[in-house]
C-alpha cells in the first residue's frame, strides 16, 4: 500500500472511472466515495446505500457508515457547510493522520480544501499503485477472460463480414447496407453475452480507418481494409481485453496485401523481442525496421501523419491503456507485466492495417493472453 516514507493513499472516485478505486477495494462503487489507507489498512467511507454490500463484499478491513462520519464532523464544526473533506479531516483527526499521498487526477476542489484544513497532501509521481503493473496468476487469468470476450466481438465482427453481399463497392447484410454502427452493434451484443462491455468498439474502415481511434461511421465498402479494435471490461471483475483484426470483404490488391504482410511481420519481430528486462524502445525500434526494410514510410504532414505513428503497445488491466507504454521511450520490461502489441500502418487511399493481441512479460517468450485467428481476406 506504501512503504515507511511515503503516506499512505488517499481516494476519492468511483470505480467506473477510477481503476485505482477498483484495485484499492476491489468492488464496483458507482458513487465516488472516501477511501483510504491507514498503518497497514485499508478503510472506505460509504453511503447507507452501499453499506452492507461494501462491508461483506470488498477487500477493505474497515467499512465506515458516511452517515454517522457527517455527524461528527457537523458536531466538530457547529458554524460549518459539512462535506467530503470535513469529513476527511475529522477521520484523519482520529486516526493521528496529517498526511496522504493523492493520484494525480484526485479532484483539484477537494485537494484545496483539505489543503486549507491542514491535511499535507503529496501528489504521486507516476501511478498511485505502481505494484498494479505487474499482474498476478489471478489477474492474468481475468485478462484471458477479458480477451475471449474481445474474441468474441472480432469472431462477430467476422461473421457478419462474411455473410455481406457484395454489390458493386457496397456490402448488403440482411438486405440493407453494412455500416460501422451495424457492424459494432453485432459486436457489443456478442461481447455481451460473453459477460463484457464493450464502449467505444471501433470498426472502421477505408480513410476512417488511417485515423487510429477513428470508430467508424457510415457505410462500409467491399474491397477496403476495415480495423475491428474491440476492448471490453469484464463485468465480474473489472479487467479488459483488447484486440485488433483486420479484416477486407472482397478481393485485396497487391498494395494491400504487402501492407497486411508488413504488419503482421512487424508484430511476430517484436513478439520475438519481449521478455523481461528488455528495454520497450527495443521492442518498437524492431517494428520500425519491419517497416522501413519493407518501404512503408512515415510521414508527418500539416494534414496528419502516415505510416506508423504511434506506439508499438500499452499495459492492461483494471484499465484498457495503463503502464507501462512500449514505444520510443526508454522503459524496462519487467516480469509479469501485460501489455499489448499493436504495430499498424495507415495510408489514405490504400487504407489502414492494425494487429493487436496481449502477453504478459516472462523471462523468456511472452506468455499469449489473447488468441484469434489472422485470415483477414474474406472472399
Amino acid at each position: 500500500m506504501a512503504n515507511s516514507r511515503t503516506p499512505p493513499p488517499l481516494l476519492y472516485a468511483d470505480t467506473e472511472r477510477s481503476a485505482d478505486a477498483l484495485y484499492f477495494g476491489r468492488i464496483d462503487v458507482p458513487d465516488p466515495f472516501i477511501a483510504f489507507g491507514a498503518r497497514g489498512r485499508k478503510f472506505a467511507v460509504v453511503s447507507a446505500l452501499e453499506f452492507g454490500r461494501v462491508r461483506k463484499e470488498s477487500a477493505f478491513d474497515t467499512v465506515l457508515a458516511l452517515e454517522a462520519c457527517a455527524a461528527r464532523a457537523r458536531a466538530r464544526w457547529p458554524r460549518r457547510k459539512v462535506g467530503v473533506a470535513e469529513v476527511i479531516r475529522l477521520l484523519a483527526a482520529e486516526l493521528k493522520l496529517t498526511r496522504f499521498t493523492v493520484a494525480e487526477d484526485f479532484p483539484a476542489g477537494l485537494y484545496g480544501r483539505l489543503r486549507k484544513l491542514g491535511l499535507d497532501l503529496t501528489v504521486a509521481e507516476g501511478p498511485l499503485f505502481p505494484e498494479r503493473e505487474i499482474k498476478t496468476a489471478a489477474e492474468a487469468a481475468a485478462l484471458r477472460e477479458g480477451n475471449r470476450g474481445s474474441a468474441r466481438g472480432i469472431a462477430a465482427a467476422e461473421h457478419v463480414l462474411r455473410a455481406s453481399r457484395i454489390k458493386g463497392s457496397r456490402l448488403i447484410y440482411q438486405g440493407r447496407p453494412l455500416t460501422s454502427e451495424r457492424l459494432k452493434f453485432a459486436i457489443e451484443v456478442a461481447c455481451l453475452e460473453a459477460g463484457a462491455v464493450s464502449l467505444n468498439t471501433i470498426a472502421a474502415g477505408g480513410d476512417q480507418a488511417c485515423d487510429p481511434h477513428h470508430r467508424g461511421t457510415g457505410p462500409l465498402r467491399a474491397n477496403e481494409l476495415i480495423i475491428v479494435d474491440v476492448f471490453p471490461r469484464v463485468t465480474a471483475t473489472g479487467y479488459h481485453g483488447d484486440m485488433t483484426r483486420t479484416f477486407l470483404r472482397g478481393r485485396a490488391s497487391e498494395a494491400q496485401r504487402a501492407l497486411v504482410a508488413a504488419v503482421r511481420a512487424a508484430q511476430l519481430a517484436a513478439l520475438r523481442t519481449i521478455r523481461a528486462g528488455v528495454n520497450g524502445r527495443e521492442v518498437h525500434g524492431k517494428v520500425v525496421e519491419v517497416f522501413t526494410a519493407r518501404g512503408f514510410e512515415t510521414k508527418r504532414t500539416s494534414r496528419g501523419s502516415v505510416g506508423f505513428f504511434h506506439g508499438t503497445g500499452h499495459g492492461l488491466g483494471l484499465a484498457v491503456h495503463e503502464p507501462p507504454r512500449v514505444s520510443s521511450v526508454d522503459y524496462v520490461l519487467k516480469k509479469g507485466s501485460v501489455i499489448t502489441v499493436e504495430p499498424g500502418l495507415y495510408y489514405p487511399g490504400l487504407g489502414g492495417c492494425r494487429i493487436e493481441d496481449v502477453v504478459q512479460v516472462t523471462a523468456t517468450k511472452p506468455a499469449l493472453l489473447s488468441r484469434f485467428h489472422y485470415d483477414w481476406e474474406l472472399r
